[in-house]
């Protein structure tokens, strides 16, 4: 093998996926001109992105940050809201008042004391969350997560983002293009030329002949035109475990201008699956992620348009977007000089936001092991997709999680949805486990510790403890039991509730502090 310098990445495909790897890549990497490596991205002009409403994680923040991007200016050019969490409606038993919150805030005093173990004994006419962390409150009262004084990217409270996917993959392109030195190379992708040894040596293209490269970034969506067409990697399916794989969205207006923006992305369980709702300052996106095999598309449509109209939505909304996806991951992520990263890996479902946090996630883990050589880069590669193989099994054992807590049933479940999603059968083995596991003790970091786990065992506890999971009595330590413990324990859920009257009253709304950040921005660090 020829030992060649990494001197050219070229990402293939543009969207949200394209251009944050892009910008990643570029503002972590010595660029061309300083003896560093030259980034490129070609897309098809023709290729629309997929373009649904989407929710973050907290860790965009660091992301948008790190490449230079203006917090006033993502809010202004996205149509991006604050994202304080996750609202589950109607998941346990399908009651109008079966809710339960998971915020992006730990709970208070999380790792010093039993929380869970206090709450079960004393606490449980309370949610846990609801108990252990300010943050519902602010999401029940709308409130923001800062105030207009606190600098770009701070928080108060813990935040990400809901925004227009569409608008943020052109305003990435813009960023990338004008700031970060990123080539750009509008175009199709016609063949692909090999070399002797198997990898990509260069493609070829509709306008511009040839585009060589060293690495090659599969961005290309769900075709998955390199890693899964070129090179044929398999494609793991997990409809066994978890079953939607269609979904109608739809955007929606506000009655009223001054409508409040939710802080949460709402999800509100149905017969076959279940409905987003993302507050967004000009819209709502909603759509229902559903299984085809418990419900037809009229069904589901049907019971859209009645969640539409139930929570203020006009009657006469134009027809949803029909999205069709199999969910599943690649049986690896990095091929030869090939990496796949966002739909090209895999898709599980919207539910708690992984896609865009998977691509931060895979752009920052190839940014940091930029082989140096094509030597190094099998190395590179086999730790990549050790520690994403991880990561997609982690995300589908935390998802199946909700499914397999809900106690729906008869009427409940006139599809039989929740009931399947419970059967042992559709449960992963390392999931089974640690249920068991936690029948006698809460989640804890021996369960999840790796240094950046795509969700803690805290996240853990809120959905267990949200959706009514109460462990048989175990041999508690006698350091973390009895009095002392309960004494600390409250002491933590008292500061949570001292917390919630100091803020309710200091943080503005939701609508207000955007439109101040519209209109006056937000202060730079």
């Amino acid at each position: 093998m020829v030992n060649t310098t990494i001197r050219h990445v070229v990402i293939v495909g543009g969207g949200s996926a394209g251009w944050l790897t892009a910008a990643v890549l570029a503002s972590s990497l010595q660029p061309a001109d300083k003896g560093g490596i030259r980034i490129t991205l070609i897309e098809s002009p023709d290729v629309p992105a997929i373009g649904v409403g989407e929710g973050t994680w907290p860790t965009m923040r660091d992301t948008l940050r790190a490449a230079g991007i203006s917090e006033t200016a993502f809010f202004r050019e996205c149509d991006a809201a604050f994202k304080q969490g996750s609202r589950f409606n109607r998941w346990v038993t399908g009651d109008d008042n079966d809710y339960y919150f998971h915020p992006f805030v730990l709970p208070q005093g999380y790792g010093d004391a039993d929380l869970a173990g206090r709450w079960l004994e004393r606490h449980t006419s309370v949610p846990f969350a609801d108990l252990a962390s300010y943050q519902p409150h602010l999401c029940t009262h709308g409130r923001a997560p800062k105030q207009a004084a606190t600098p770009e990217f701070a928080a108060v409270a813990n935040y990400g983002y809901h925004l227009d996917a569409g608008k943020f993959g052109v305003f990435l392109k813009k960023h990338c293009l004008e700031q970060l030195g990123v080539h750009y190379v509008p175009d199709h992708v016609t063949g692909i030329r090999s070399e002797d040894n198997g990898d990509i040596a260069a493609l070829h293209t509709k306008a511009h002949g040839e585009l060589a490269g060293d690495l090659f970034v599969d961005c290309t969506g769900m075709q998955s035109l390199l890693l899964g067409k070129h090179y044929d990697i398999p494609f793991l399916s997990q409809r066994g475990i978890l079953f939607n794989d269609s979904a109608l969205a739809v955007q929606v207006p506000y009655a009223r201008e001054d409508d409040p923006i939710a802080s949460q992305t709402t999800s509100t369980a149905q017969d076959a699956g279940w409905i987003w709702d993302i507050g967004l300052p000009h819209r709502r996106g909603i759509g229902y992620v559903y299984s085809s095999a418990h419900t037809s598309d009229e069904h589901a449509e049907t019971a859209l348009r009645a969640y539409i109209r139930a929570t203020g939505g006009p009657d006469d909304i134009p027809a949803p977007r029909k999205l069709s996806f199999h969910p599943g991951y690649r049986e690896k992520f990095w091929h030869r000089n090939c990496v796949a990263i966002g739909l090209s890996a895999g898709f599980i479902e919207p539910l708690e936001a992984s896609a865009l946090a998977l691509v931060e996630l895979s752009a920052a883990m190839l940014a940091d092991e930029m082989p140096v050589t094509r030597a190094q880069m099998d190395i590179s590669a086999a730790r990549f997709n050790e520690t994403f193989t991880y990561r997609w099994e982690r995300v589908i054992d935390f998802l199946k999680l909700h499914y397999v807590l809900g106690r729906r049933e008869g009427s409940s479940d006139p599809a039989g949805y929740w009931r399947d999603n419970r059967r042992a059968g559709t449960i992963p083995g390392r999931l089974q486990d640690l249920l068991a596991l936690w029948t006698h003790r809460p989640p804890s970091r021996y369960d999840f510790n790796r240094i950046q786990e795509v969700f803690p065992a805290a996240s853990y506890q809120y959905i267990l403890y949200g959706m009514g999971f109460r462990p048989e009595p175990g041999h508690a330590r006698r350091d973390r039991a009895g009095e002392g413990n309960g004494e600390m324990a409250d002491g933590f859920f008292r500061q949570a509730a001292d917390l919630t009257r100091k803020m309710l009253p200091a943080l503005p709304d939701n609508r207000t502090l955007i439109a101040h950040i519209v209109r006056h921005g937000l202060h730079k660090h």
